[in-house]
């Protein structure tokens, strides 16, 4: 077929490359290294830490500069987690993309996809995607689904010089195609200019936080000055001003919060990598485990794109047997390769008779026929090889509303590429679409976690709606034809009283989910074709099948590789496991903030230096909060979400924040009162400081299990340990004398009474405070 086809040259090639008439390559799915790096690095706090760690070289205490290597680390170890789930998810994306053969200097070989120039002579084979826009060339038996774009599952045949779009597939026959557009050009890229740039803004929680450090930041550099200057002003030296005030703007930076929420997305996207899930954007993890409505196309997503045969109902005095055997013989002498075709082959194998004549089928005539010695006999759709009476007409109507797919065997007294004459029923074939294994059980779980299912298809909205029945869906019987939706129906009621969608074109795809999201719904949409890219662009949350178009695997927030369905349970946990717990930790960051600010405000009007250096944060920092709640972030806690963010900061932080400033005032005083050195005050103020963030760690793992009761016995050992062994360092006096070991224990039995005191007049001030917002909204 490819005789006088030969290509274009190298020369020609390079020609057009040179001219910018090649095509594009498929986004990246994730940052690049470079990026990562940057990010991670050129944070605000960051130069916050040079500048302060700056600073403190000035004094030439230089071993308070720990909390540098301490930030050092830290962003280390972002950068190489981040790294790490791109390089698995840049071999996944990798492993799912696949080559095209073009025709060059008359020889056929493989390129990337993004090696197509304009005028190349593509060859496309039986399940090739096409790549790009163009015309057919030369073909035998050529067979388009244009599903991905129309929507429609209709196979329509391609002849010489006819047109093919980007995001088709082949299923059936093979052709030489000629690349009309490459780039931007195409169909599927105009498509996708559509798509609005602007990147989604989706995470609740890191948005939540990025407020926060806002906040902080707006507080921390005139709160730093401002004590700095009244150091000075008290007559304090000026290192020692120095040391205080970096120690107090240090203890006010939540960094390692921000670091945490990062690290632990980027786990998550590094095992959903592992279960064969591409994740593009790391917020999105969170944004699933929030969608409240889950919208699913119906080929590709509820189903696998196969048929199967079901039924084969006979008419009257038929036998089975023989009617068999004449399928089995008709679709092997035809010897077709659509999927219709195969599911027939699989359930009737039998090939007992042999072909005299063939009439091959047409997408024109929607039928075939073989003659046969016993016969003219005839597959295809009914209302094309049969005079349906009323009876066969409302059987065939009732197939179809059961979901099948009807197709006619008919024996013909004449039969030729003209027509049919003198047919007569012999059986009805139904055929249905193969349901994923997973789809029920995937989709139970999600109706059981209060999520709502909408199908949105291009399919007709009887079958959808059998199948969706079939699934399990709610409500699936609620259904309509976009195609007699107006242009300006209310969108917002017809989401509201509507299960299944069929028929649905591309622009309405993106409405009906705009409209879902204009209810107050937070929503999830999957699809694997060119005619859901807006919709999935639009929705909260994308999801793409890797059978799909690259463009629309590309928009996509996740990609799931082996096309898994059941994989959206294991995107869930994880969004889920990462919201619980950051929920949970943050509350260990803002302790020490909240105490920061609080002892700063009270130092500025105070003539004592302040109750820290910096290096005497490090322990707190190290094991009392940055490990253990590391480890805590990788806890498997997939229960629904509780929202529990400004409940431990209520119940937790402050409470824990106020204890420390009571302890910090009350060892001044009896330092004071006792004539006690700097060092043994300092000393008492970490322990003390050391003991009640252990008991707010102690607060935010519950419930404990093991893993949990080893982080917490872990932090305490550790913490101790540095007491006992590495004192000296951190400018801490030893444990075991009656100064600090008597007072010491005094005040570490009354740590849980204050706090529990403190927790309850807390709450008993917010709960006052709701009361009176309300009596004033009434």
């Amino acid at each position: 077929m490819t005789q006088n086809l030969t290509g274009l040259t190298s020369a020609q090639v390079q020609t057009r490359i040179a001219a910018g008439e090649n095509n594009t390559a498929t986004e990246s799915l994730t940052k690049s290294s470079k990026q990562i790096v940057f990010e991670n690095t050129f944070t605000l706090f960051n130069l916050i830490n040079v500048i302060l760690g700056i600073l403190v070289f000035l004094t030439g205490s230089y071993k308070n500069m720990l909390f540098l290597l301490i930030a050092t680390v830290n962003t280390m170890i972002g950068i190489f987690q981040e790294i790490r789930a791109k390089r698995q998810v840049d071999k996944m994306a990798l492993l799912s993309q696949s080559k095209v053969t073009v025709i060059r200097n008359g020889k056929q070989v493989e390129i990337e996809p993004e090696g197509i120039v304009l005028d190349d002579l593509l060859v496309l084979q039986l399940g090739d995607q096409v790549p790009v826009d163009g015309i057919v060339k030369e073909t035998q038996e050529l067979e388009i689904d244009e599903s991905q774009i129309t929507g429609e599952s209709d196979v329509i045949i391609k002849t010489n010089g006819e047109s093919l779009i980007s995001g088709s597939f082949v299923v059936s026959g093979h052709a030489i195609m000629q690349a009309t557009e490459v780039g931007k050009s195409t169909f599927v890229n105009s498509l996708t200019k559509k798509v609005s740039k602007t990147e989604k803004n989706n995470s609740v929680l890191l948005n939540l936080i990025k407020r926060i450090i806002r906040i902080l930041t707006i507080i921390i550099i005139p709160l730093g000055l401002l004590l700095f200057a009244s150091r000075l002003w008290h007559g304090v030296a000026l290192n020692h001003a120095i040391l205080g005030t970096v120690a107090a703007m240090i203890g006010m930076i939540p960094e390692g919060l921000i670091l945490l929420s990062s690290v632990t997305l980027a786990i998550s996207a590094y095992h959903l990598a592992r279960k064969q899930v591409l994740v593009r954007d790391l917020a999105s993890i969170e944004t699933l485990a929030r969608v409240d409505t889950l919208c699913l196309d119906k080929t590709g997503t509820i189903t696998n794109g196969n048929l199967q045969f079901k039924q084969l109902v006979l008419s009257h005095g038929q036998n089975e047997k023989m009617v068999s055997d004449i399928l089995g013989s008709l679709v092997k002498e035809i010897d077709d390769t659509n999927e219709t075709a195969e599911a027939l082959k699989t359930a009737f194998p039998s090939h007992p008779y042999h072909a005299q004549q063939i009439v091959p089928f047409s997408s024109a005539r929607k039928w075939s026929g073989v003659q046969f010695e016993q016969g003219n006999y005839v597959l295809g759709a009914p209302q094309f090889v049969l005079q349906l009476s009323e009876q066969q007409t409302q059987q065939v109507h009732g197939f179809a509303a059961n979901g099948n797919r009807v197709l006619a065997l008919v024996k013909a007294d004449e039969m030729s590429r003209d027509g049919i004459t003198g047919a007569e029923l012999v059986a009805f074939i139904l055929i249905t679409d193969v349901i994923r294994a997973d789809a029920p059980s995937t989709l139970a779980y999600f109706a059981n976690q209060g999520v709502t299912v909408k199908v949105i298809s291009g399919d007709d909205p009887t079958t959808v709606a059998a199948i969706a029945q079939r699934t399990g869906i709610a409500k699936a019987e609620q259904l309509v034809d976009m195609t007699t939706v107006a242009d300006d129906a209310n969108y917002h009621d017809l989401v509201a009283k509507t299960t299944v969608f069929g028929r649905v074109k591309p622009e309405q795809k993106e409405r009906l989910v705009k409209a879902l999201q204009d209810n107050g719904h937070t929503v999830a949409m999957t699809g694997d074709g060119v005619n859901d890219i807006l919709a999935l662009r639009q929705a909260n949350c994308g999801i793409a099948m890797a059978s799909g178009n690259e463009s629309t695997k590309s928009i996509a927030d996740f990609v799931l590789v082996d096309s898994n369905f059941s994989a959206l349970i294991q995107i869930l946990n994880e969004g889920r496991r990462v919201i619980n717990n950051i929920d949970n930790i943050a509350a260990l960051y803002l302790v020490k903030t909240m105490f920061s600010i609080m002892l700063s405000l009270i130092f500025i009007f105070m003539a004592k230096s302040y109750p820290f250096q910096p290096i005497q944060l490090t322990p707190i920092n190290s094991l009392m909060v940055g490990v253990p709640s590391f480890f805590l972030a990788l806890a498997p806690e997939f229960h629904p979400i509780k929202n529990r963010f400004f409940t431990g900061i209520v119940e937790i932080a402050l409470p824990s924040a106020i204890c420390v400033v009571i302890y910090i005032i009350l060892i001044g005083g009896i330092g004071n009162l006792l004539g006690f050195k700097v060092a043994t005050t300092d000393t008492l103020n970490v322990l003390l400081t050391g003991l009640i963030s252990w008991q707010a760690l102690l607060l935010v793992s519950r419930p404990l299990n093991r893993y949990k009761a080893m982080i917490v016995a872990g932090s305490i050992i550790g913490f101790m340990g540095l007491f006992i062994i590495f004192g000296k360092f951190f400018f801490l006096a030893r444990l075991f004398t009656w100064q600090v070991g008597g007072i010491g224990l005094l005040l570490l039995l009354t740590v849980n009474p204050v706090f529990l005191l403190v927790q309850r007049l807390v709450n008993y001030f917010r709960d006052k405070k709701i009361s009176i917002g309300k009596l004033d909204s009434e």
